[in-house]
């Protein structure tokens, strides 16, 4: 092939190479010979071999090396050069590249051009792949071509500030009032470019956005004027005048009426006109429909013009594109949270829609559907959500799947929640401490209303009996001022407690918020004494077990009640796997007896005392040479109970004696239960050969008792 063939040639040669391999030998001969020709000084074929190397830089090969060919041919007076070359500049040139400087000045000259299009050729390049740098340098030049008289240029200029302003935000504030003026202009080419900067500036400076709210009724204007209009073979595409533009100008609109009332009633009757008369049966025509109803949903609209525009949803749903069906769904999904109604019309459309053979259709199905189940129409849907379940694609079985059961949760779940919801609920307040105030007020009148939902009694019980003080000061700024007594909330739990419907687990929540109330209330301290005391007969073994606990903090530990019964701090959840009192952490570990050395025998349990009834027996564990860990239990045979029985330990210095907590200080009659206590020595020195203890008993506040023990058996073997 010869260096000097035209373009039209170098494409057929290259689309005949049979192989990848002879492709790449005939553009490297081409290149070969490009790169020769622009050594040359004069070559008059300099605009072809240009434009022979940008096609090769479509295929993907390196075309680097026409970069400074490109500069060249910029500052050439001829137009066709100068053509070839800014196209050279767009493709080959970035604002990363040295050589994109080199153009500036040229650039600067060609926008003071008296030929339109050599301005317009500037215009494009500098839109394409200005640098900061150059926008800076050329802004002024760009904002005098936004005040020129020739449409086509000012058009051009115009998408040219868009990249400035992308470029350099700060240079917005001088296209701002230029800007503004194109809106007078009639050709639509230059209301295209203006709008697009409006938008521009709208969207990067708040203080522009509020600027530019006075041109609403402009844009109004506008937007009409294509609406009603006849038909224009220069606008008109598929019977919809300049779509475009319309497209535009609503999205401008959007903007503007965000958050704005004022701007939302302005364009209210607009939008109103644009749905009702735009043809939904073209392509163009639903996706001007489209714009005007995002516009209508995201601006301050009435609401019958909102159930205009849910309609016009609904009808995209029937369209027989599937991407029509795929943004109206998507779109309502935005709002099914706040028209929920509105889109409640549409759910047997949207079913159907789960049928469809697109999974991408059928996921924004499946989302939308889920999202419409509520308690009036949770049968039906569940109908239709198991028979997709039965038959959906794989991917979409463990959405579905989890999708109905949290429907079904949600919605019929009333008063039969899971257990762990009423402490995960709890936990919740807890940790929300400036939501308490609220909370107590909320749960406070819930209860009032309906004592029905046993968990929600419960959480209201713990709430009232935590944070009553904040029930009673009647401070909360978040709900209505209301004056709740002591009397009052006593009556709401007596209620409770008194009531057929509660179980026993929610007495015994409004029993101990009863008793914590105890605290936190002045006044009425006695009848709450009173309401706990009848409980202490109760039937309920547990409601008398705590009937009971808390008539002796009432009776013998007064002084301790106030400490006992107050605020809870922040609960820390368990984690999974873990019951209640247990913690995954290492702080159990500490009060954990040490671990048996594996095949370490248990030592036999031995009596240490049997003296009036009470029997104390002793059982020693071996832990390693020095360690021991002796087990004390007590019983009692006699006919009566011992209550205040306490286990004491003494040994001598050389041994460290460690007590962990007593089970209890108990005994109850005939052996009934025991109280059991671990202690644990420790012989560090292994001093032997016998080690004595003094272990005391008392109980029934006169009666004791010491018991001496000699030696134990392993401790003191320890010392041989």
């Amino acid at each position: 092939m010869s260096p000097s063939v035209p373009l039209q040639e170098m494409i057929r040669a290259i689309r005949s190479a049979r192989t990848q391999c002879e492709e790449r030998g005939v553009i490297q001969r081409e290149c070969a010979a490009i790169r020769a020709q622009f050594r040359q000084v004069d070559n008059g074929a300099r605009s072809h071999n240009l434009a022979k190397l940008l096609y090769v830089h479509m295929l993907g090969y390196p075309a680097h090396f026409g970069q400074m060919e490109c500069v060249r041919m910029i500052a050439s007076p001829r137009y066709s050069e100068k053509r070839v070359g800014y196209l050279g500049a767009m493709m080959l040139l970035d604002e990363k590249q040295d050589a994109s400087l080199l153009i500036t000045n040229s650039i600067k000259n060609d926008l003071s051009h008296s030929n339109q299009y050599v301005q317009s050729l500037a215009l494009c390049t500098l839109a394409c792949m200005g640098s900061a740098e150059m926008c800076r340098d050329l802004a002024p030049e760009i904002d005098r071509l936004l005040r020129a008289s020739n449409s086509y240029i000012k058009k051009k200029a115009a998408l040219c500030a868009v990249h400035i302003v992308r470029k350099v935000q700060d240079l917005g504030e001088l296209f701002a009032p230029a800007a503004r003026s194109l809106l007078s202009e009639k050709n639509h080419g230059v209301l295209h470019g203006a709008v697009v900067l409006i938008t521009e500036l709208c969207e990067r400076n708040p203080e522009t956005l509020e600027r530019f709210r006075k041109t609403v009724p402009d844009l109004v204007q506008i937007m009409k004027g294509l609406v009603i209009s006849g038909y224009s073979p220069e606008h008109d595409v598929a019977g919809i005048s300049d779509p475009f533009l319309q497209v535009r100008i609503l999205r401008l609109l959007r903007i503007l009426g965000r958050n704005n009332e004022a701007a939302s009633d302005a364009m209210n009757d607009l939008l109103a006109q644009v749905a009702t008369n735009t043809d939904s049966t073209k392509t163009v025509g639903n996706a001007v429909l489209y714009e005007t109803v995002l516009t209508v949903l995201d601006i301050k609209s009435e609401s019958g013009l909102r159930v205009l525009a849910v309609n016009i949803l609904g009808r995209f749903l029937l369209n027989n594109d599937r991407n029509i069906r795929y943004i109206a769904m998507t779109s309502l999904q935005r709002i099914v949270g706040t028209d929920h109604n509105a889109v409640q019309r549409h759910r047997g459309t949207i079913v159907d829609c789960l049928k469809d053979q697109d999974a991408s259709v059928k996921r924004r199905a499946l989302e939308l559907s889920l999202a419409l189940v509520s308690a009036s129409n949770i049968r039906s849907m569940m109908k239709e959500l198991l028979l997709f379940l039965s038959s959906c694609p794989p991917e979409l079985r463990a959405q579905a799947a989890s999708g109905i059961f949290y429907a079904a949760e949600s919605t019929c779940a009333w008063g039969d929640v899971r257990d762990e919801t009423v402490p995960n609920l709890i936990q919740l307040i807890t940790n929300a401490s400036e939501l308490h105030c609220y909370t107590v007020h909320k749960l406070y009148r819930a209860l009032l209303n309906d004592i029905s939902q046993q968990s929600l009694v419960q959480v209201a019980c713990w709430c009232i009996g935590e944070y009553g003080d904040l029930l009673l000061r009647g401070e909360c700024q978040e709900t209505e001022p209301a004056q709740v007594t002591e009397d009052d909330v006593l009556d709401a739990l007596e209620t409770v407690l008194q009531s057929h419907m509660s179980s026993p687990a929610t007495r015994g929540f409004a029993l101990t918020a009863t008793m914590k109330l105890s605290t936190r209330i002045l006044d009425n301290v006695d009848r709450i004494r009173s309401i706990v005391s009848i409980y202490g007969s109760c039937i309920d073994v547990e409601l008398q077990q705590r009937a009971v606990e808390y008539n002796a903090l009432f009776r013998k530990y007064d002084h301790m009640r106030a400490a006992v019964l107050e605020r809870m701090p922040v609960i820390e959840k368990n984690s999974p796997g873990h019951t209640n009192g247990e913690s995954a952490g290492e702080p159990m570990k500490e009060i954990q007896p040490p671990k048996v050395k594996q095949g370490e025998p248990l030592l036999p349990q031995q009596p240490a005392n049997q003296k009036d009834g009470v029997t104390l027996t002793l059982s020693c564990e071996k832990q390693s040479d020095s360690v021991l860990t002796v087990t004390l239990t007590a019983s009692n045979s006699t006919d009566s109970d011992m209550s205040s029985f306490t286990l004491q330990a003494a040994v001598p210095k050389s041994v460290q004696l460690h007590m962990k907590a007593p089970s209890g200080d108990f005994l109850p009659a005939r052996g009934a239960a025991k109280v059991t206590q671990m202690v644990v020595l420790n012989n560090p020195n292994k001093v032997g050969p016998q080690t004595q203890s003094y272990d005391a008993l008392s109980y029934d506040e006169h009666q004791s008792d010491t018991v001496q023990i000699d030696s134990f058996p392993g401790l003191s073997a320890a010392g041989h």
